[in-house]
């Protein structure tokens, strides 16, 4: 089976979706599939299985390359798909490559599989600048990709209370239709997806880290709190205001001096969180290993963000290191093994607060909630085998007249 894997963010900018393509075509290519990731580029490679899409040289959101133009990034990979014979072409994401993705593969007959990473409402109206323009806008450009005719979404939801996340729904809603097959990793994300009414056929299937990260961070070892010790705290990714980092930064004003807060990552929030004056510590954007490295000298990773995230690849990472996660969001529960964290009974600072100041009191049930990570470690590997039947439906559902 030969697979092209055509997404909108990949290495080296860091973020989920990255990481989660990254272990996927990992895990695909060792297991003998021939794969190809076509993605804008922040900076040229000289892999072949990697094929760069052009690239905006002047509208970067969020800082990520942006595919632009959609028509020459659709011409290229008619090429491409054409030469190296795809099979079936897998989207992870509702941008401008997906939809040229989309657009080459209906062009040769080819079968589209998507994977809903993410909630692209949220994240449009916290990030793009100008969200009250240019949400019609890329409302608008997606609809001259691909049809919103006819879709309706539900406004009796708060997540599609307003007018700019009820635009990102329908083209969530159009990415979907014109799909064969729709991947999500979480259960309530796939609950909203059928909620809305796609029809699509929808599989969850969990996000999983390659064996080379598993490797990597090699035997866990359980968290303890010894008397007297600092607890130190972890939050990783985007810092952009759906992830709400500025919650972790306001609770830590109120942590003594026995909490530490150590944050990696960057984005649009970073300014913001340097004017608080608070005292946690900003590495910026760091590799991967460093990530794992910080999670293996902490005793807690911190999320903080609510009702955006679907499945946090970092909290697989916290799972597969031993590393318990204190979360804000009931919905990101499923992503942990049982017992693996602790969930603020408030999603608010006050909330992170409280948790912490009750584990200082409580240090076993840190030790406890890390036993269980290392115990449900093996759920977080990547399988692709759920993966690649969803490609064999795909391919069989389109069959050889399309």
């Amino acid at each position: 089976m030969r697979i092209a894997l055509v997404t909108d963010y990949y290495l080296p900018t860091l973020g989920g979706v990255q990481t989660a393509v990254k272990s996927l075509r990992e895990a695909l290519t060792g297991a003998g599939l021939e794969v190809t990731v076509f993605c804008p580029l922040a900076q040229g490679s000289d892999d072949r299985s990697i094929v760069a899409l052009p690239t905006s040289r002047v509208f970067r959101p969020d800082g990520y390359p942006f595919t632009w133009p959609p028509r020459e990034a659709a011409a290229l990979l008619r090429r491409e798909f054409a030469e190296r014979r795809i099979d079936v072409v897998h989207t992870h994401s509702e941008m401008f490559a997906a939809l040229a993705g989309v657009r080459a593969a209906r062009d040769l007959g080819l079968p589209v599989v998507h994977t809903m990473h993410g909630r692209v409402d949220v994240y449009t109206t916290s990030v793009v600048p100008l969200p009250r323009v240019t949400v019609p806008l890329l409302a608008a450009l997606h609809s001259r990709q691909l049809s919103h005719r006819g879709l309706r979404v539900r406004a009796d939801s708060p997540y599609t209370a307003t007018m700019p996340a009820r635009r990102m729904w329908r083209l969530m809603l159009a990415q979907s239709r014109a799909s064969d097959q729709v991947i999500v990793p979480s259960t309530h994300f796939a609950r909203k997806l059928t909620e809305q009414g796609v029809r699509t056929p929808v599989s969850v299937v969990s996000n999983g880290l390659e064996q080379s990260v598993i490797d990597r961070i090699g035997a866990p070892a359980e968290r303890r709190l010894a008397p007297g010790e600092t607890l130190r705290l972890l939050w990783v990714g985007r810092l952009s205001p759906e992830k709400r980092p500025a919650v972790i930064a306001e609770a830590a004003r109120s942590f003594g001096r026995d909490v530490s807060v150590d944050v990696y990552g960057d984005g649009l929030s970073r300014r913001s969180i340097e004017r608080m004056d608070t005292p946690v510590v900003l590495h910026g954007s760091v590799s991967q290993e460093e990530v794992l490295d910080a999670m293996r000298a902490s005793h807690l990773l911190v999320s903080s963000s609510y009702d955006f995230d679907n499945q946090p690849m970092v909290m697989l990472e916290a799972a597969a290191s031993g590393l318990p996660v204190l979360f804000c969001d009931p919905d990101l529960g499923e992503v942990l093994p049982p017992g693996g964290g602790f969930l603020t009974d408030t999603p608010d600072a006050a909330g992170i607060t409280a948790l912490v100041a009750r584990l200082q009191r409580e240090p076993g049930a840190i030790t406890a909630a890390s036993a269980a990570m290392i115990r449900g470690r093996p759920r977080v590997a990547q399988r692709i085998d759920p993966v690649v039947q969803v490609y064999e439906s795909a391919i069989s559902a389109v069959g050889p007249a399309r």
